[in-house]
Formats: structure tokens, C-alpha cells, sequence
């Protein structure tokens, strides 16, 4: 993943299933990194969409513009890396299936969707524990946090929500089992993320 932002394509031929999709994703809750979506309606625009970037994550629906190739996709050099989640809307043969990396259905609640799509952000890292999932935005959060800052401060440093601000050191809190000021900043003095200097007393 490039600089900590992972890329989600959303390849549907349905307007209504395409901007659904989307409009949960929006409200992923950054899963630890910034999240930018790609709305792909047919072939010629997901051509042009690896093309001009390839995506992180494919969200498809296996009978887009027909069908698609997933195996075609696959062996392509260019997305060879990329996960593909199928977006089920009918009926799929368990076979084609086992092809994708994941799959999501018209049933699925927003937390399901969140939680499929951060374990293959982990998968993608190779992440072999918690600490070392910590994005740079965390990082930089946890420095904020040691010097003494709000929420609010953080949220006007970072140029980010309030609730982002929050959602991520949920997420710190969940991954390093730290969940006191004090306690992060041990963390951060022992991990060389803040000078004793920035330490506010």
C-alpha cells in the first residue's frame, strides 16, 4: 500500500448496489489509514482505472459487464497484488468463489464489511502483531497525545474529524492495550516516537 492509503475500487453495473457500496466505505472508520474509493461503472473504465491506478482493494460483483475474468485479473502482472472481494447480488457458484480473497453480500452490515476489509489490509501488511499495525497517522496521533493535546487540537493539527481523531485512538488503545495518556507515552519514549523534551509534565 502507498503511504499508508489504501485504494478501494468498487466495480458494480448497478447505480443503486455501486453507491450503496460506496456510501458504506465512506463511513469506514479509516481502519487505521485513509481510505479513497474509485467508482468503476463498466470494462472500459475499470481499463482505465488500472490504468491510471491500480487499487489496493477490488470490490466486484462477479457477473460485472457480463462477467468477469477474475482469473484474467489475476495473472495481469499489473494487479496481480490486488485483493479482490467479490460483491455478491445473486447466486454464485461456490467454485468461483474460492478465487477471490473475500466476499461481501447485499446482507452484510456495515460492521462485517468493516472488519472483512481490515483483515486483508492486515493480510496485505504481512502484520505479525498489533504494534506493528500502527500506521503513520497513529504514530503522529500518539505524539500529539504525549504532548498534552485535545482531541479538538489534534483533529485542527492533523486536518482531520474530531470522530476521526477518536475512531483512531480507539484503534491505538485496541492494538497496543494502552489506554492512558501516561501509558503512551511510556510507549512512546520507549519506541524513539517522541523526545523526552515533548513530553508535557
Amino acid at each position: 500500500m502507498k503511504d499508508d492509503v489504501i485504494w478501494i475500487a468498487v466495480a458494480e453495473s448497478s447505480a443503486i448496489v455501486r453507491h450503496g457500496m460506496l456510501a458504506i466505505l465512506k463511513h469506514i472508520p479509516e481502519m487505521a489509514r485513509d481510505v479513497q474509493l474509485i467508482e468503476v461503472t463498466s470494462s472500459d473504465a475499470l481499463e482505465n482505472c488500472m490504468q491510471a491506478h491500480v487499487p489496493d482493494v477490488l470490490i466486484v460483483d462477479p457477473a460485472f459487464e457480463g462477467w468477469f475474468d477474475i482469473d484474467g485479473f489475476k495473472a495481469d502482472a499489473r494487479t496481480a497484488d490486488v485483493k479482490c472481494i467479490a460483491l455478491l447480488c445473486s447466486i454464485t457458484d461456490q467454485n468461483l468463489l474460492r478465487k477471490y480473497d473475500e466476499s461481501i453480500t447485499l446482507y452484510d452490515d456495515e460492521e462485517s464489511v468493516y472488519r472483512k476489509i481490515d483483515a486483508l489490509m492486515h493480510a496485505m501488511k504481512g502484520d505479525e502483531n498489533d504494534t506493528d499495525a500502527l500506521s503513520q497517522r497513529e504514530r503522529e496521533i500518539i505524539v500529539c497525545v504525549v504532548k498534552g493535546m485535545t482531541n479538538k487540537e489534534i483533529a485542527e493539527k492533523l486536518y482531520i474529524s474530531i470522530h476521526t481523531v477518536i475512531t483512531h485512538r480507539r484503534n491505538i488503545a485496541r492494538k497496543l492495550q494502552i489506554h492512558s495518556p501516561a501509558g503512551l507515552t511510556i510507549y512512546a519514549i520507549v519506541n524513539n516516537l517522541v523526545e523526552l523534551s515533548d513530553v508535557k509534565m
